[in-house]
């Protein structure tokens, strides 16, 4: 692949990388529509637990609904996925699997905490988990991509 290419793959990349913040800032902040309330009912609220949340929302799907138990639940995977996704098309320094599942959990762990901080939503070790888990799916796309492009083109970007 030209060197021309990659550069313009990378910016490309850069961009919606910014974009991907600023969604993942919106959506996790400032959503009325993802359980962010307002300022005079705000109040410390975790779950320290593991998989308390997710099995609550997986017995309760019906009287939740799908879309509750989506958000929730897929919702959490689907938001780190291109984190883990276009981070290393970005930096050939983010490459590494362990890397990019350790900043995915340290990421998630800093937006967990200025949400319990703020009352702007709740820590959930859950919401760690599926995080987690986004950015792993994220790396393990980007890298299975990155295979057949090296396959087919013969060099890395």
């Amino acid at each position: 692949m030209k060197d021309n290419t990659k550069r313009k793959i990378r910016r490309l990349s850069l961009l919606l990388f910014v974009l991907y913040i600023l969604l993942l800032v919106y959506f996790l902040f400032f959503s009325e529509e993802y359980g962010r309330i307002a300022t005079e009912e705000r109040m410390y609220r975790y779950n320290l637990i593991p998989f308390v949340e997710i099995r609550r929302f997986w017995v309760y799907r019906k009287q939740l609904g799908v879309l509750a138990v989506f958000t929730n639940i897929f919702g959490n995977v689907i938001g780190f996925i291109p984190y883990g996704f276009i981070l290393p098309v970005i930096n050939r320094k983010c490459r590494s699997g362990f890397f990019i599942i350790l900043s995915g959990f340290m990421l998630s762990l800093f937006v967990e905490t200025v949400q319990l901080v703020t009352k702007a939503g709740c820590f959930d070790v859950d919401d760690l988990i599926l995080n987690t888990l986004g950015a792993a799916v994220g790396y393990l796309a980007f890298a299975v991509c990155n295979y057949l492009r090296r396959k087919h083109y013969g060099k890395a970007i």
